[in-house]
């Protein structure tokens, strides 16, 4: 599947927590799948877990 980088992304809004820091999300890019919600991670999480793991900074 293609994606076009013009077309703005599909964003699902919800009440959850992040699973590290427990910060408050509200948006995801994504619909989560129930059986995981307890390990969703806030943007910041995220992003620290990305780099620690040699992801792009």
């Amino acid at each position: 599947m293609a994606y076009n980088d013009n077309a703005p992304r599909q964003m699902f809004k919800g009440d959850w927590k992040c699973s590290k820091c427990g910060a408050p999300i509200t948006e995801l890019p994504f619909e989560p799948d129930p059986s995981r919600l307890g390990s969703l991670l806030c943007r910041d999480c995220h992003r620290e877990r990305r780099n620690s793991f040699g992801g792009r900074r």
